[in-house]
């Protein structure tokens, strides 16, 4: 048995100053204030030092780790984002991919996990690969342009199967109902995300009922409609906005490039805090840095020059984002931990409970990790 004392312990909604948390066979076992928890005999003594002490980050949505492509490099992968207090993740799967590059990553990362290799893998986070050829990086590597059609996607689906968590789509593709029935017949648990699209609000609010409830990188790689010239009209960012069911994920760069501060705190205003997801969304790409953005060294560009996923660790996604928005510590552990495991129903993570896995990181108050606890060890 193991016992952290000393802890500021991250709850849902609020802190316990002067915490110890008891650890058994990976579980939490008891947790609350120094005075209410017993100490056994010979337990493993870890002192907090008056760290905050919060349940492990889930990144939902990262290509990458390290500058590695995880689906390259998953064992690798792994360790880093569980140095960076990542004891959850998704690698996100994109349309850069054709299909047998897609059935090739999902082999690798699926043997890496039953190897026990990839330690905090939870499921695939699957990029596409319907997405508008409008929209997002290396638009010229998209593959899956033409039509959507059965015979190309149904392999991938019944490959990667009940390990996909998220699957993300354009509402507006030509096609693109049937590949959602598909995909849910195969995998009745799985959640839909709207991503790189133009879609009306009337198209996306059409997919609600099939289990869409993820706005993918929100305000990214989306459309604008203009009802009349010079009138703004309504597209996918505004839908998402106003339906309470979706939850949006928010890269926070350390400048402000993906989303300005302004608009993460006008969507965190809007959507409120039960339905905000922080996310890495780091990607590999060595394009040219464009003039104005030498400073932005949490950056990818591709080869022509647009923004290609950023280069975070989703701990530095949640310190950049407490100073953007002024939030605290409490929400940053609700926007990276609680609400990434409620929104894709995944039990015993995500927030600190008798009973649940003892997954735990050690943060101060700019949310640097100075340790990760995973299930226990």
């Amino acid at each position: 048995m193991k016992a952290i004392i000393n802890a500021t312990i991250v709850m849902r909604d609020y802190l316990i100053p002067n915490g110890t948390i008891l650890i058994e066979n990976e579980k939490i076992k008891q947790y609350g204030k120094a005075k209410n928890v017993a100490i056994p005999e010979n337990c493993e003594i870890i002192d907090a030092n008056g760290l905050y002490v919060g349940p492990g980050l889930i990144d939902i949505h990262t290509h990458a780790a390290d500058n590695k492509w995880i689906f390259e490099e998953p064992k690798a992968t792994s360790e880093y984002l569980l140095s960076h207090g990542v004891t959850g993740v998704l690698p996100a799967l994109y349309n850069n991919l054709n299909k047998e590059a897609y059935l090739h990553a999902v082999d690798n990362i699926l043997s890496a996990s039953e190897s026990g290799d990839f330690k905090n893998f939870v499921g695939f986070y699957m990029e596409g690969p319907y997405l508008s050829p409008n929209f997002g990086c290396e638009r010229d590597k998209n593959v899956w342009k033409d039509a959507v059609v059965k015979e190309e996607y149904i392999d991938i689906v019944k490959r990667v199967k009940n390990s996909a968590k998220v699957w993300c789509f354009a509402p507006e593709r030509e096609g693109i109902m049937q590949f959602v029935q598909d995909v849910k017949a195969e995998i009745p648990n799985i959640v839909f995300a709207v991503a790189h699209s133009e879609a009306t609000p009337e198209q996306v609010e059409k997919y609600i009922p099939y289990g869409l409830k993820i706005a993918t990188h929100h305000t990214n790689a989306t459309g604008t409609i203009e009802h009349y010239s010079e009138c703004r009209g309504v597209c996918v960012d505004e839908a998402v906005n106003y339906n309470k069911e979706i939850y949006a994920e928010l890269i926070s760069d350390r400048m402000g490039i993906h989303v300005v501060p302004y608009m993460q705190r006008l969507v965190r205003r809007i959507k409120g805090d039960d339905r905000i997801i922080l996310i890495a969304d780091q990607f590999v790409c060595d394009g040219p840095i464009p003039a104005g953005f030498e400073e932005a060294t949490d950056l990818h560009f591709d080869n022509a020059g647009e923004i290609a996923g950023s280069g975070l660790t989703l701990d530095v996604a949640c310190s950049n984002f407490m100073v953007h928005t002024g939030c605290s510590v409490v929400d940053a552990f609700r926007f990276a931990s609680y609400n990434p495991a409620r929104a894709l129903n995944l039990p015993n993570v995500g927030y600190i409970e008798e009973g649940n896995y003892a997954n735990l990181i050690f943060v101060d108050d700019k949310f640097n990790v100075k340790k990760t606890i995973f299930k226990g060890e």
